[in-house]
């Protein structure tokens, strides 16, 4: 089975997801070649202590969007691990639903790039993210 069907199942809930996508309360809800959107709907239970949504929010989303994103592109037996995650913050965002866009931006022999971002109900821009993953050698877990 290729990684897309696999997510395509967990989408349908005929598969479990990963446990921290309930954790944090984040859903995908659409995979396709090199593309991965997921959706939280955010409130407290997600807010920093100032009150607005916390940012290590932000970065699970976006990094879940985007490790989707580049894990649909590789065969069922390969394997990537996230070299780095870079995220710009560019609104504050309270509750109410984000969305997640990740998307590859350059898939190479051994390393891809992702690109990621977060908006809100008005399709304004909340958080833009970025991240290299490498593909070593061998298979990842099932």
């Amino acid at each position: 089975m290729s990684n897309i069907e696999l997510f395509r199942q967990m989408i349908a809930g005929e598969v479990p997801g990963a446990a921290v996508s309930r954790l944090i309360g984040m859903e995908m809800v659409e995979v396709g070649e090199g593309t991965a959107t997921f959706e939280l709907v955010a409130g407290p239970q997600h807010w920093s202590p100032p009150g607005n949504l916390h940012g290590g929010i932000l970065c699970d989303v976006a990094d879940a969007a985007m490790g989707i994103a580049f894990a649909s592109t590789l065969a069922p037996e390969e394997s990537f691990t996230t070299l780095e995650l870079k995220i710009n913050f560019l609104r504050p965002f309270w509750k109410g639903l984000l969305t997640a866009e990740g998307e590859v931006a350059s898939r190479g022999r051994t390393i891809g790039l992702v690109h990621c971002k977060v908006t809100d109900e008005k399709k304004r821009l909340i958080a833009s993210s970025t991240s290299p993953s490498l593909m070593p050698r061998h298979s990842w877990p099932r």
